[in-house]
């Protein structure tokens, strides 16, 4: 996880006598504790249940229920780990596009002997659904480890299908190998892998839009982005499709990056709009700055968080909601054109803050340590909730006719498989958004012109049906360009 100060305990003690009531979030599962929770995440299948993954090694899967009284072991992982404390132990976990079908979810762990980062596929049992089977092991990718902090530990899958991995630049401090910028190496980086064909000798295949897909110079093909020092937490915005990653600075500023395939984020020239190494006059050419900094001590670890797109706070839908491990301080910050238009603090956590999380309502949740020694989820206090409605029903896309994006909303009066597929002109498929059970209520998903095979498609017309039970209906969009 981030890198931990002195001054944590000090902090802890300060912001121990906050009354959480007052700050706009509460407890979301009061019933419940955690051990060294650092993320959670939901299934994406339609079961509205909720995953917490613990540093020990240990994943707990439970109902998304305030009133939940108990937590199941969804996974053991505790004896592959080199270590449980500091930045080591299980980091990361995310469920494979279609886990409604395939039981494929993947975890990112640090292992011993040598130390190094392992990601991993594993799959639910049959007949069991809260239960993963410990023997399923396939691993995707392990990289070396030089130091025992800066490990990342992200994983998610894009709009894409392809798995990206986050990656620190091995620690120690001012990364002394200059790993964040070698881009022979995989350390410092943001890496996009294709891991729904394992049958390579690598477990996984480069994506042919990657970057450095074509290079013949010893860069490695994996990376979609580099020169970051720890980005431990990053998200895609579910409606503009942005990676908004948060990375952990050095001594001076955190930052906050928008992550565009084959840029430079300047670690470890420069930390946030500083210079680093050398200290004065460096090369910013070619570097992409942060799109917002701020520097120690307002905070001191930044954890990259969401931009919000849930029901219970309406006024901040589009915003990004981030927060500081240390200070446990969460800001709101909006984004655009280029531009901040909002950056403003929000609240006071009552804990130090090591990630934040969404259930399938894309509602925001935060992972923190109090600092009596205990860990809560939290959520923002708001009772609104979607609304279940008396018919299913597909909509009109927004915007349409479009150019990068697209949302499409539909409905469901009660729970079913959903397919929602695009099609061209002609009828012919050119890809499959989502295939996965939901409960009722209302959903989108969002389109940017990418066909199955990772291809941008030409403009024109197309068509978007969705299936649900004994509902279907189809409609018509237009692709500009």
């Amino acid at each position: 996880m981030p890198f931990v100060r002195l001054r944590v305990l000090m902090l802890f003690l300060m912001i121990a006598a906050v009354d959480v009531r007052a700050q706009q979030v509460v407890n979301a599962y009061p019933n419940l504790s955690f051990t060294q929770p650092v993320f959670l995440t939901n299934s994406n299948d339609g079961t509205d249940r909720m995953f917490v993954v613990q540093q020990t090694g240990i994943i707990k899967v439970f109902p998304n229920d305030s009133l939940t009284a108990s937590a199941d072991t969804f996974l053991d992982v505790s004896s592959m780990l080199s270590s449980s404390s500091g930045e080591q132990g299980l980091l990361g976990l995310v469920f494979h596009p279609n886990y409604a079908v395939n039981g494929y979810f993947y975890v990112n762990y640090t292992a011993p002997s040598p130390l190094r980062t392992v990601v991993s596929r594993f799959k639910v049992l049959a007949g069991d659904p809260n239960r993963a089977d410990p023997l399923s092991e396939f691993k995707i990718i392990e990289i070396p480890q030089p130091f025992p902090n800066h490990k990342g530990g992200m994983l998610l899958f894009g709009s894409d299908g392809y798995l990206y991995i986050g990656m620190g630049d091995g620690g120690s401090a001012g990364d002394p190998q200059n790993n964040a910028q070698d881009r022979t190496k995989l350390l410092g980086k943001i890496l996009r892998i294709d891991v729904n064909d394992t049958t390579a000798a690598t477990h996984y295949i480069i994506p042919p839009d990657n970057p450095y897909v074509n290079d013949v110079s010893g860069f490695r093909k994996e990376i979609w982005a580099y020169g970051f020092r720890n980005p431990w937490r990053f998200s895609f915005d579910s409606v503009g499709g942005d990676l908004w990653v948060g990375d952990v600075g050095q001594d001076v500023a955190e930052e906050i990056d928008i992550v565009r395939e084959g840029k430079n984020y300047g670690w470890r020239i420069m930390e946030g709009t500083f210079c680093y190494n050398p200290p004065t006059g460096c090369d910013t050419v070619g570097l992409t700055p942060p799109i917002k900094e701020y520097l120690h001590p307002t905070g001191d670890a930044i954890i990259g968080g969401h931009v919000y797109r849930g029901y219970r706070r309406p006024d901040l839908v589009g915003a990004y909601i981030y927060g500081d491990y240390i200070t446990g301080k969460i800001w709101v910050l909006r984004y655009q054109s280029g531009t901040v238009t909002v950056d403003s603090f929000l609240l006071q956590m009552p804990s130090i803050i090591t990630s934040f999380g969404v259930d399938q309502n894309r509602e925001l949740y935060i992972v923190g340590y109090s600092a009596s020694g205990g860990a809560s989820i939290y959520r923002f206090s708001g009772s609104r909730l979607p609304e279940t409605p008396r018919t299913s029903s597909l909509r009109q896309n927004y915007p349409n006719p479009f150019a990068a994006v697209t949302r499409i909303d539909y409905e469901l009066k009660k729970a079913e498989t959903v397919s929602l597929r695009i099609y061209d002109v002609a009828g012919r498929p050119v890809r499959v958004l989502l295939h996965a059970k939901r409960p009722a209520g209302k959903f989108w998903e969002t389109w940017d012109g990418i066909d199955a095979a990772g291809n941008r498609v030409t403009s024109g017309v197309y068509l978007y049906r969705l299936e649900a039970g004994t509902f279907a209906e189809t409609r018509k969009m237009i692709l500009l360009k």
